[in-house]
């Protein structure tokens, strides 16, 4: 059977990332709090002592999380939930998967404001941005278990603020004259009053993408806001809304449980967090319909274009046809 571990200590260990290899016995005690199965220690990996603690009493005091099953990976050389581990695996990681060459214009446009990228690859961009959202929704846990009406309700609810989210975490260009021109501002004439209304818009989208980054929010805080984003028990045609909203509280529950291992030191960053939430809707989503997707697919919705993705369970090639 397994070998024990001893506590040199008062059992209270910091376990962080600096000091998580200091004490084995506090370490695992950490692991099995967040919801580590004990199968997942591996046998001869723990020294010998000839007193303190198996893996199987340190089960009972941690309890779960609450956030669904439970598994015994790390992130950022810390323990988590086996939600946040399938939330991760399902993430695309739409800024690795778009090239180089994105990443080179934006460093380029950075330092002097003299080269900005064009507005086919932005749109190009925003689109892969929607595409991966689509992708990322039917590959995390729960969501693709709802009937499929429900999770088209879902999407064309949340869509705005889940793009949003990998706007922010994927570093999209944001700058304000291809924005406008991708727009049509600059192929039609349009008031003055009109310009100014829309460039106040596209300054509060761009604050939203800002706080995000000032905020460092990492990969596994970005998947549990936009699960928790995409569950919304408000959405439209739902049959049942309280098992939507439990489904969004394993989420809440696995981000809380994720701030309180990963940043002890920040006891605020769990609340900061989810108030982002509910300011990604003070952005239209009109607004970035026009601003990303009008060159694209028209005057085509992008819910419709959302609904469709979803009821083929395929992606869509661009240009976009309806009915295609």
């Amino acid at each position: 059977m397994f070998n024990v571990l001893l506590c040199r200590s008062n059992r209270e260990c910091q376990i962080d990332q600096h000091h998580r290899n200091q004490c084995q016995y506090c370490r695992l005690k950490k692991c099995f709090r967040v919801g580590m199965r004990k199968e997942a220690v591996q046998r001869g990996r723990i020294p010998p002592s000839h007193s303190g603690i198996s893996p199987t009493s340190l089960v009972g005091g941690g309890g779960g999380t609450g956030a669904g099953p439970v598994g015994g990976e790390f992130f950022n050389g810390q323990p988590v939930s086996e939600l946040i581990s399938q939330l991760l695996r399902a993430e695309p990681y739409p800024s690795s998967r778009y090239g180089p060459q994105y990443g080179q214009q934006q460093q380029m446009q950075g330092a002097g404001g003299g080269s900005v990228m064009g507005i086919d690859n932005i749109c190009e961009l925003a689109a892969r941005l929607l595409f991966s959202t689509i992708e990322w929704a039917r590959n995390i846990p729960y969501f693709p278990e709802l009937p499929v009406s429900e999770q088209v309700a879902l999407l064309r609810l949340s869509w705005s603020e889940l793009f949003i989210l990998n706007a922010a975490q994927s570093a999209l260009p944001l700058h304000m004259a291809p924005l406008l021109a991708a727009a049509g501002f600059h192929s039609s004439p349009m008031s003055a009053e009109r310009v100014v209304s829309f460039m106040d818009q596209v300054r509060v989208f761009q604050d939203q993408v800002d706080k995000l980054t000032r905020l460092q929010v990492d990969s596994a805080e970005y998947s549990c806001l936009k699960a928790i984003a995409l569950l919304s028990p408000d959405a439209c045609g739902l049959t049942d809304p309280i098992h939507v909203e439990s489904l969004q509280e394993k989420a809440q529950v696995a981000l809380m449980e994720y701030e309180r291992m990963q940043y002890p030191g920040q006891p605020q960053r769990f609340g900061r967090l989810l108030l982002r939430l509910p300011a990604l809707r003070a952005v239209p989503a009109n607004l970035i319909s026009q601003l990303f997707f009008m060159r694209l697919v028209g005057k085509t919705p992008i819910e419709t274009l959302i609904r469709d993705m979803q009821l083929s369970g395929s992606s869509i090639s661009w240009p976009y046809v309806p009915g295609q």
